[in-house]
């Protein structure tokens, strides 16, 4: 994972052939390398698993821009099921409310509330528990039920049109590149080379060439017309200046990519509206091939404070730790919550009689870190399955 693609790839092939590494992971950023077939195979470049991060930080701001009012959005069971982070405001009809007063006001939508966090501390969520204005509310649901969910907790917000994209590198021409189909999109870029190549690939994009700390060239752009402004540059500080400078000239909403992990808790929940760290969004991509256990999907919460994790679950009754025992039978570790199950394609939220089977993705919330390695072992199949 160092910073040159090269570096990483060579890495990789000497792993493979000095020492014959069964696995091998490499960050590779340059898309003319990720596009080129046969070139990561066994033959040629021995990479088992690439990771880019320009991609996942993309995937993650599009879900972000698709769940208007969400701080997080991920996926699991190849997005079958998502776990939402949202923060609850004064007026939502839950707000004040215990959450077995969710199930009742809506019996024909299933969710689970995975954890709570009040003033930067954890809950672990009982049916008596009160939502409180400004909770950060963890929630997992069928994707179907996502927003319905949503609007228990907050007003929702109206769906993104009109996207601002400070900052024409890979990220934000492949964020406008998903969105500008279905959205109004504008991308500002300083270097007038690179704008000739965003106008040459884009197809319905507008590009400005220009500064994103310019006053003028944001009136001149209608800014109050903009639902959320994206700054995406490869510098914190312009990142942060821009990204505040549109808030208070009416941007609806701003969203800010920061490098240095430690200004993210910083500046979020001000003027800028989310912050989003690279660092953060990319280290589930390399905890899912670390952790112990069948771990398909690993996601880095809260800025490493806490981990969701699908698992699958193999084996029987005599072999597996949860395997035909209800969940409330099992014995999971302090501070973890079962939030659902996936089996084949039916989204099956965790309540207490719910018989877990193999073959099942099991959605785990892991407030508790130093209980990775029990929850892990939950997941391993005991020698009598052999």
């Amino acid at each position: 994972v160092t910073s040159a693609d090269e570096v990483n790839m060579i890495a990789c092939q000497v792993a493979h052939t000095l020492f014959r590494t069964p696995t091998k992971i490499a960050r590779v950023r340059a898309t003319a390398y990720l596009t080129r077939k046969g070139l990561f195979a066994h033959e040629a470049v021995p990479i088992d698993v690439l990771i880019s991060p320009e991609q996942v930080v993309t995937d993650h701001i599009r879900r972000l821009i698709e769940h208007p009012g969400a701080l997080q959005v991920l996926e699991f069971a190849g997005g079958l099921a998502q776990l939402v982070a949202v923060k609850a405001i004064y007026g939502g009809p839950l707000v004040g409310q215990d959450l077995g007063f969710l199930r009742r006001h809506m019996p024909s939508v299933d969710t689970r509330v995975a954890a709570i966090y009040r003033r930067n501390r954890p809950i672990i969520p009982r049916g008596d528990t009160v939502i409180e204005a400004d909770d950060e509310v963890f929630f997992i649901a069928a994707r179907r039920d996502i927003r319905a969910v949503m609007s228990e907790l907050r007003r929702l917000d109206r769906d993104f049109r009109r996207v601002m994209i400070a900052g024409g590198g890979n990220i934000g021409e492949r964020l406008a590149e998903h969105l500008e189909h279905s959205h109004q999109v504008k991308i500002i870029e300083h270097g007038l080379e690179r704008c000739t190549q965003l106008s040459e690939r884009l197809d319905r994009t507008v590009v400005l060439h220009g500064s994103a700390t310019s006053k003028r060239l944001l009136e001149e752009e209608n800014i109050e017309e903009c639902d959320i402004f994206c700054a995406l540059t490869n510098d914190d500080e312009v990142n942060i200046m821009s990204s505040m400078l549109a808030k208070r000239m009416g941007a609806k909403k701003v969203l800010t990519l920061i490098n240095n992990a430690a200004y993210v808790d910083l500046v979020q929940g001000g003027e800028i509206d989310i912050a989003i760290s690279p660092q953060q969004a990319t280290i589930g991509s390399l905890l899912t091939h670390v952790r112990r256990g069948d771990i398909v999907n690993v996601h880095s919460l809260r800025r490493g404070a806490a981990e969701a994790i699908e698992a699958i679950a193999h084996g029987d009754t005599q072999s597996s730790k949860v395997v035909g025992r209800a969940i409330g039978e099992i014995d999971l570790p302090r501070g973890t919550t079962i939030g659902a199950i996936v089996r084949g394609k039916e989204v099956l939220i965790a309540h207490d009689d719910v018989v877990v089977e193999s073959g099942d993705h099991v959605i785990l919330f892991v407030i508790d870190k130093r209980r990775l390695r029990d929850v892990e072992r939950l997941f391993q199949v005991g020698l009598t399955f052999f």
